[in-house]
């Protein structure tokens, strides 16, 4: 009787005292906001890191116990007065004795910024300015006696010695000619924002120029004052023209640019270039318009003689691989899925293919590095499962594996620079984030950040758990999911659904990992909804022919595994069928919006974040990968774009959108709106004026948008 009231008084206790996650929670005080390690930096001797506190001063900890060595530079000590505001971001130098200091950062796109850069002397303990005006993806030469930056499309760079500035090009032009940063697509698409490096012996600079004078100009409104402004820029859509780009290395000595020629044809990519470990030697990645056909070639930067040294073809399409070399200067290793999962391949500096490091039925999701003196190559995969991640070593020569991280969940490792120690990122769907020391061989030395106060808050708190189950289709497809119910469940009683979906090429939504996004999900349970994540074929982790057997008919296939997902609940007796709703945001809001049309009334409603809504006006590098070009495949485009199955839309509809949308064009939300119309189905919609792909602007801006999403939801369904 004793141990019954017990339980009683526990169960009481919890639900009088506890308090489910409230949106004020999530979005106005990010009350459950985890603690990270993002500015870690790992100094050369390996030994020790860096951090920066409070965005004032540079602090150098002791990997083995975590204890302060010294404050490499404190900005409230500098007394003169043209210094930085605060530490926004940081670079040594190759020898350490050059910090680089960003500051006064202003966001342009994903990526891109434009920001005030200063230089600090650790020896002489002086801080220069390196311009007077705000430049972008400023970088040391590894000597850290000259940096380089972009100024209105031009590359210069400067003697910080002698204080004299340098003009590498002159060409450059506002929407016509980009040297040494990326063009709009290839910075949101090819994930990078600095289009040129330094060579290891300071003699060189390689740099991609940019000619988007035939590219078309997109233009966007922007309301503020009495008269909104017209922001333009180019934007290549999928089918249409895109920037014509070129190689160039610029010598220091002779200050003279040659330009290297990759062949003969026109109208390719530079996903990517490195200086190798031997003395000159370039080696830049090119991969043709359909991005199926990827060549390396070694560029030697004294004469301009390049070699092809590897070369990669595919059915479907081609993402761009890891690279890494060795420090001796003869191999380089790289990642393909050309055997049906992504695995790590050694070549020698000719191209020949020496051995495949890693095998099986599981993807290498991430290279971190090579340990030349040990002969280890780390990485991380998905081996144990495509829900999961651990970190692994592996003998270059004997291919004896290791796995270095032990708790299951989802494992990120931040290796020194000789390999001697990583801090592990750790987290679990039911654990905060928690940072471990670990040495090579995994063992763990300490923890660094363990979360301990947001744990505790979520131990105060009405958390449901994540279920991870796997859904099976009509066609015998297994579909990894994920299942909240509502922390007071009642099996006897029948739930709404509410399916959380991206479902976008390479993507995953159900992981064994702390999601902050997913507090929400929480929320929307503590309302007595049951919330659901598939994974639909085309996500990553599964092999190469599970995500790529969507290519040319992008979007067909995930709705049609969302749909089945969704019939696949009936088998469980408390999901009321007559309820169930779906929601995404940019390729989510896509499918949420394909499912509520396609899906014959399995879905009450659909919520749309900033959705592609047609194909065609998406930009050419991600939509031509994954669909090929609309001139070859116009069924590929038009039989799955939203705009073309309005009529078949059945339910409730809430369409979001950002009107300064850079990514996907608030014209996707308002062509979608006049087919709406036009077919008289009855929606309903909210835009964010001036906001981007994120929708951030503004302070209450997130909070509004998922108090409008909850209301609409709750009210519906």
């Amino acid at each position: 009787m004793r141990k019954i009231l017990t339980i009683l008084f526990v169960i009481f206790y919890v639900f009088t005292f506890s308090q489910s996650v409230s949106l004020e929670d999530i979005w106005l005080t990010y009350k459950f906001y985890p603690k990270s390690l993002d500015d870690f930096r790992s100094l050369k001797n390996g030994e020790t890191y860096t951090l920066c506190i409070n965005n004032d001063a540079i602090v150098e900890y002791s990997y083995k116990t975590g204890k302060e060595i010294k404050k490499i530079f404190q900005l409230s000590e500098v007394k003169q007065p043209n210094k930085p505001l605060k530490i926004e971001d940081y670079q040594f130098s190759d020898d350490e004795k050059i910090i680089l200091i960003s500051s006064e950062k202003e966001r342009i796109y994903r990526h891109s910024s434009i920001n005030k850069y200063y230089v600090w002397n650790i020896v002489q303990k002086q801080l220069s300015e390196v311009s007077s005006d705000k430049v972008q993806e400023a970088s040391l030469s590894p000597n850290g006696q000259l940096v380089a930056y972009v100024r209105n499309n031009n590359l210069f760079y400067k003697d910080l010695k002698t204080n004299a500035e340098y003009a590498i090009t002159n060409n450059g032009e506002k929407n016509k000619i980009i040297n040494g940063i990326p063009d709009w697509v290839y910075e949101e698409e090819f994930s990078f924002s600095k289009a040129y490096e330094w060579s290891p012996d300071n003699k060189y600079i390689a740099y991609i120029r940019f000619d988007e004078s035939n590219v078309k100009e997109f233009s966007m409104t922007i309301f503020k004052g009495l008269y909104p402004e017209e922001y333009r820029y180019k934007y290549p859509k999928a089918g249409e023209k895109n920037s014509d780009v070129s190689l160039h290395i610029f010598d220091l000595t002779s200050k003279k640019t040659s330009t290297i020629q990759l062949g003969n044809d026109t109208d390719f990519y530079i996903p990517r270039i490195y200086w190798t470990k031997l003395p000159h030697s370039l080696l830049a990645m090119k991969m043709n318009r359909l991005q199926n056909h990827m060549q390396l070639f070694l560029i030697n930067a004294e004469t301009g003689q390049n070699q092809l040294v590897y070369e990669e073809k595919n059915n479907t399409y081609i993402e761009v691989p890891e690279i890494i070399f060795s420090k001796d200067g003869k191999y380089f290793f790289i990642t393909s899925d050309k055997n049906g999962y992504n695995h790590i391949y050694q070549y020698d500096m000719n191209g020949n293919l020496v051995k495949q490091i890693t095998d099986g039925r599981w993807d290498v999701t991430k290279l971190h590095g090579l340990d030349d003196a040990q002969q280890l190559l780390f990485y991380t995969s998905a081996e144990t499962s495509p829900l999961r991640r651990n970190v692994y070593s592996i003998h270059v020569h004997t291919l004896v594996k290791k796995r270095l991280t032990k708790e299951e969940g989802y494992n990120e490792a931040t290796f020194s620079q000789n390999f001697k120690y990583f801090i592990n990122e750790f987290s679990s769907a039911e654990i905060a984030p928690t940072y471990y020391l670990c040495d090579h061989e995994g063992k763990i030395i300490r923890i660094v950040e363990n979360n301990d106060e947001l744990k505790q808050k979520m131990k105060e708190t009405l958390f449901s758990k994540k279920e991870f189950v796997v859904l099976k289709t009509t066609e015998g497809v297994d579909l990894n999911a994920w299942i909240m119910k509502p922390f007071n469940f009642d099996p006897s009683k029948k739930y709404p659904v509410m399916f959380c979906i991206y479902g976008g090429p390479g993507s995953q939504e159900v992981l064994d990992r702390w999601d902050y996004n997913s507090l929400w999900y929480q929320h929307l349970a503590s309302k007595g909804i049951i919330v659901v994540a598939v994974d639909n074929r085309g996500t990553g982790a599964r092999g190469a022919e599970f995500r790529k057997c969507t290519y040319q008919n992008l979007g067909k296939y995930e709705a049609i595994d969302q749909i089945e997902a969704a019939k696949a609940l009936r088998q469980f007796s408390f999901v009321d069928t007559s309820r169930i709703g779906i929601w995404g945001w940019s390729f989510g809001g896509y499918l949420s919006t394909l499912c509520l049309a396609k899906g014959n009334g399995v879905f009450k409603l659909a919520v749309a974040v900033a959705p592609v809504t047609n194909w065609r006006f998406y930009d050419s590098i991600y939509t031509e990968r994954y669909n090929g070009l609309p001139q070859h495949n116009p069924a590929g485009y038009d039989d799955n774009s939203p705009i073309n199955n309005v009529k078949k839309i059945k339910g409730k509809y809430l369409l979001i959108h950002g009107t300064a949308d850079d990514n996907v064009h608030f014209q996707n939300s308002v062509e979608l709106v006049k087919k709406l119309v036009e077919h008289n189905k009855y929606f309903e919609t909210m835009y964010y004026p001036n906001s981007n792909h994120g929708i951030y602007t503004g302070k209450n801006t997130r909070y509004h948008l998922f108090n409008k999403m909850t209301n609409f939801i709750v009210e519906n369904l």
